[in-house]
């Protein structure tokens, strides 16, 4: 389960997907960001048919990697950028969805009774 305020950045430039967890958290170190901030790092092949996500948990570095069978993953264009996601476009992403249709809701705050 993906806390719902998690920050997401998902790397638009393909990486080498023989590399590990700790080999990509050492690539979000030499991009200039702390890897050990508790946000998830998406990854991506040169074939849109894998993701990789690393992110610390407070005890160690975990990773989930998913592979389409028959479809591929919707990536933004390759670049130099990185793309902050939210919570549901994450999840659009990791399962095979455009996330670019993901538009959030804005909820207004209630205010109490009385």
């Amino acid at each position: 389960m993906i806390p719902s305020g998690v920050t997401v950045y998902v790397a638009s430039t393909p990486v080498d997907f023989r590399k590990g967890p700790l080999s990509l958290m050492a690539l979000v170190r030499d991009g200039g960001v702390d890897p050990f901030d508790g946000s998830l790092y998406v990854f991506r092949p040169k074939t849109a048919d894998r993701v990789k996500i690393v992110w610390w948990d407070g005890s160690g570095v975990c990773l989930h990697a998913k592979t389409l069978e028959q479809s591929q993953f919707c990536w933004p264009r390759i670049g130099p950028a990185r793309l902050r996601l939210n919570h549901a476009q994450l999840l659009a992403l990791v399962d095979g969805l455009d996330w670019k249709r993901v538009r959030p809701v804005g909820v207004k705050r209630p205010r109490s009774m009385g």
